[in-house]
């Protein structure tokens, strides 16, 4: 969450001049409701069925740059996929005060209601953090990055595939 997944995947795939697909965006055009009703009405394991369902979808994809939800390496069989894929996988890292300073108490981000945003984020990082290396082609740290100056970084990075 605020690592910059859909900013950068989205001019990304502006300057390769290839579709792009937001899971997220996905799950909610599917469903016809936004990420909070669908984590309301059928928990944390429902959106992530509808997000494995998702990224399976995308993984099939040709010349699209695809962003993920930061939760999709919460299953096992997510992780194994993006790993056996030939996909190019961009882990957007950042530290949790960063990611906090980014998206704030925003109410479209369930795990993030609460008192403390950093320590929530902190929680999940510790979680999934070395789940987002394992699947990770490359990792790019986001902090103090402005998103063109980080674009063109990766738009280099993937030109020497």
């Amino acid at each position: 969450m605020g690592s910059g997944k859909s900013t950068i995947g989205y001019r990304l795939a502006q300057s390769l001049d290839w579709a792009f697909c937001d899971t997220d965006k996905q799950i909610e055009e599917a469903t016809g409701a936004d990420i909070p009703w669908i984590f309301e009405k059928e928990g944390e394991a429902g959106f992530r069925r509808r997000e494995r369902t998702a990224l399976l979808d995308s993984l099939g994809r040709r010349g699209s740059i695809v962003s993920t939800g930061g939760g999709v390496v919460e299953l096992a069989e997510n992780r194994a996929d993006l790993i056996a894929s030939d996909a190019f996988v961009i882990y957007l890292k950042a530290t949790p005060a960063e990611l906090a300073r980014r998206v704030g108490n925003d109410p479209n981000r369930p795990l993030l209601q609460g008192d403390d945003p950093v320590a929530v984020l902190t929680r999940l990082l510790n979680r999934r953090g070395a789940w987002y290396e394992a699947v990770a082609s490359h990792t790019a740290h986001t902090d103090r990055m402005n998103p063109k100056t980080l674009s063109d970084s990766l738009l280099e990075r993937i030109a020497t595939l």
